[in-house]
């Protein structure tokens, strides 16, 4: 048996794990749910890191029964998972209380008080202070909970919390390390500023690697247990966005991704770094050695349609056929779709969601529509904010349950002015992106040659009969909001 590979994509619903073989072709993967994060106070949002291990192992052990002699046949392990949550341990790797995970907003206070300890802030970082971020969950942490934060030994990242229990090592990589607020993004190095402001230092944070770099090897109870040989390494991996790039092959300059997701985001990667904190992008450390990527990420994109959904009790398909049979063109409704909040390019928490242009005639079909026309303008806002930091950025490949819609599709080509490409039917997530990780830490191979793109099913042009009517819906967009805060404030 030739080696495979085994990427581990920890999601806070749940664990995949993937094999692929030597020229990075997918094998075969098992999914093991988690226990969902729970709210105990409206704004947060918290998960205990053992239900991730418990997933880890069940879904590995699942592919052992599916794929016994491929799974014992790995030589390398590579990582990606949810960003930004704060594991925090004890002396002895204790955790000392449930993660707080990146979706929750309980430090949005700590992020003004960070930033005015230290004014240097988003020059260091590369971002502004939000509540997503690790950093800020440390410092409120350290007000509202002092004996537990006199407790931190280590502060790990999700992916990182499976690292330990997989090796026994404390180690992090650049991408998910760019996202916790402590991390000098352009020299790829812990900042001793930046972890002052939250009162640690380097001894509190793990080591860290590329993410296409050996972390440390498989305990050997691990490798009896799954029937591999050993030594089995384990690969720096991404954060879940970059180990998406690296799994649809977005790892040059110019390259990205749009995924419309629950939440949606705009990813290019940059062969340099590339700040833009004015307008809310996120600049972070790509997975591979002296690359960087930006993301703008709005927070409501398909979550937008299923809130649609619930209104009306139509399906989200039924809306986005609807909207289809009866498009010609910008319809006069617009809809913001801010019902989270927004980050790129707000930075507004307590942003909301509106609908402007209703009339006794509106049908659900134009509301559909008007829903997909605000998603698609808040993914051109990002673009504009991309631009802003000197990116430029080529084609983009479409994945998450969004591009399912061609109106949808053809929407964002449009309004983006650039192409948009379908992959062929597969799997680019996470697991593919950590998996491919994983071989380059095994076999040193070059992480450009093997971060290959998908074959392409479908390019979507952008039409150029609608470009000038939908700028000047756009700048319609754009002039709401301010004006809508106005009113609001």
């Amino acid at each position: 048996m030739t080696a495979t590979y085994l990427g581990i994509d920890v999601g806070t619903s749940g664990v995949k794990a993937m094999l692929i073989d030597e020229n990075g072709k997918p094998i075969g993967d098992a999914t093991a749910p988690a226990i969902e994060p729970v709210r105990p106070k409206p704004g947060w949002s918290e998960q205990n890191p053992a239900d991730w291990w418990t997933a880890t192992l069940n879904a590995i052990d699942a592919l052992k029964q599916s794929h016994p002699r491929e799974l014992a046949a790995v030589k390398g392990i590579g990582l990606s998972g949810h960003m930004h949550g704060a594991v925090l341990l004890g002396a002895n790797d204790e955790v000392l209380r449930p993660s707080i995970l990146w979706n929750d907003g309980r430090s949005f206070a700590e992020c003004a008080e960070m930033e005015a300890a230290l004014p240097n802030l988003r020059d260091l970082a590369g971002n502004i202070a939000m509540p997503g971020f690790t950093a800020p969950k440390i410092a409120w942490v350290r007000k509202h909970e002092p004996d537990t934060y006199k407790k931190i030994a280590k502060v790990l990242l999700p992916k990182a919390y499976v690292r330990l229990l997989l090796t026994g090592e404390h180690v992090e990589e650049m991408s998910d390390g760019a996202g916790t607020l402590w991390l000098d993004v352009a020299k790829r190095d812990w900042s001793d500023e930046l972890l002052g402001v939250t009162g640690l230092t380097r001894e509190h944070m793990p080591r860290l690697v590329e993410g296409s770099e050996v972390s440390a090897e498989l305990k050997p109870e691990l490798t009896t247990r799954w029937g591999m040989t050993g030594p089995v390494v384990v690969a720096g991996g991404a954060g879940d966005n970059a180990a998406a790039a690296c799994g649809i092959g977005a790892v040059k300059p110019g390259e990205g991704f749009i995924s419309l997701g629950t939440s949606g985001v705009l990813f290019v990667s940059n062969d340099k770094f590339r700040p833009n904190t004015e307008g809310a992008v996120h600049a972070f450390c790509h997975a591979i050695p002296n690359t960087w990527h930006q993301m703008g990420v709005i927070l409501s994109a398909t979550d937008s349609l299923n809130w649609l959904s619930r209104m009306t009790g139509k399906s989200q398909a039924d809306l986005s056929g609807e909207a289809e049979a009866g498009f010609s063109g910008p319809g006069e409704t617009i809809f913001l779709p801010y019902l989270s909040g927004e980050r790129t390019p707000h930075n507004n928490a307590n942003a909301r969601g509106s609908f402007v242009g209703l009339s006794q005639s509106t049908s659900t079909a134009q509301l559909a529509q008007a829903v997909m026309e605000g998603v698609t303008f808040a993914m051109r806002d990002c673009q504009r904010v991309l631009a802003d930091a000197g990116t430029e950025i080529g084609r983009l490949i479409a994945v998450g349950g969004g591009s399912r819609s061609q109106l949808w599709l053809k929407m964002l080509a449009t309004n983006l002015d650039t192409e948009i490409a379908l992959p062929a039917d597969g799997d680019f997530g996470g697991a593919l992106g950590s998996a491919r990780l994983g071989l380059c830490a095994a076999t040193g191979a070059d992480p450009l040659e093997v971060m290959a793109m998908p074959p392409i099913r479908q390019t979507i042009s952008p039409d150029q009969a609608l470009k000038g009517a939908y700028s000047e819906q756009y700048a319609r967009y754009r002039a709401l909001y301010p004006a809508i805060e106005e009113a609001r404030s």
